[in-house]
């Protein structure tokens, strides 16, 4: 797959360039330029990602950073059964825990909520740091909505994390979450509430909480785009029924002129049998 040359490789991070340098030099480079348009594109074109780290994993399967970018694609083109495998690989490869929220929620992925559950409530979690809990707490509790338990879902995220009025990196999707589990349990004052929480945390828009927020309060957008192509649309018919009218005026100004010479040209003719009798 074509890379720009402005990709050099040199824009991963230390921890990654370490591991490459297992790697003859040229075959790091490439593994390098692959992976960083991995990064460049999992947000906003996730198969194109996929694509780079499918590149990188054929050049350097041993490589664990490798795994786990590839695992990450995977995720963000919901192929969860291949990322879960590649997490699982980097993991054995790192004795990392980092990536056991991921892992869990891909057996939510897989259709399997209680596989999830199981892990959300193994002894590796507590190895967790703080971000890593939260994110366990938050696949735990969409476990159990896709099990249909919604009391629970609430139970499981109400957590000393929701209640602080601290923001950190996870706290707008924390109340969102919350804030949608008590929508789908019909209490929507709540859920108001907790969704215009989380419009305070979410400084980077990384949740649609003001649209729900919003949707909620009876309030609507519309597109100015729409509502222009809407007054380029009224304004041509009101140009095109204008000329119509024109139209119809000079026809009607013609056929009386028409009129009007048939009459002058009768009253000659009698002007001429006037004479000759």
């Amino acid at each position: 797959m074509p890379i720009p040359q402005d990709v050099t490789g040199e824009e991963i991070d230390s921890d990654v360039r370490q591991q490459l340098q297992s790697l003859p030099k040229t075959l790091a480079e490439d593994v390098a330029r692959n992976l960083v348009m991995v990064a460049r594109l999992i947000d906003e074109e996730p198969e194109q990602a996929y694509g780079y780290s499918r590149v990188a994993l054929r050049l350097a399967s041993r490589v664990a950073a490798v795994r786990e970018a590839a695992g990450f694609a995977a995720y963000a083109n919901e192929k969860y059964g291949e990322a879960l495998a590649e997490f699982r690989a980097a993991r054995r490869m790192t004795g990392s825990i980092e990536l056991w929220p991921l892992m869990a929620d891909c057996e939510r992925g897989l259709g399997r909520p209680e596989k999830a559950l199981d892990m959300a409530g193994a002894p590796e979690v507590h190895k967790l740091d703080k971000a890593g809990q939260v994110e366990m707490r938050l696949v735990a509790a969409g476990a159990r909505r896709d099990m249909g338990q919604l009391d629970a879902a609430i139970v499981t995220l109400q957590s000393p994390e929701l209640a602080s009025n601290s923001v950190q990196p996870w706290t707008a999707r924390l109340r969102y979450a919350y804030a949608d589990a008590l929508l789908a349990a019909g209490r929507e004052s709540e859920a108001r509430e907790w969704f215009a929480k989380a419009v305070e945390a979410d400084k980077d828009g990384s949740t649609d909480a003001s649209d729900r927020l919003a949707e909620l309060d009876g309030v609507e957008f519309v597109d100015a785009l729409d509502e222009s192509d809407d007054r380029s649309s009224d304004e041509g018919e009101h140009e095109d029924g204008e000329a119509a009218e024109a139209t119809e005026a000079a026809e009607e100004a013609e056929n009386a002129e028409i009129a009007e010479d048939g009459h002058h040209g009768e009253s000659e003719d009698e002007k001429d049998e006037g004479a000759e009798g």
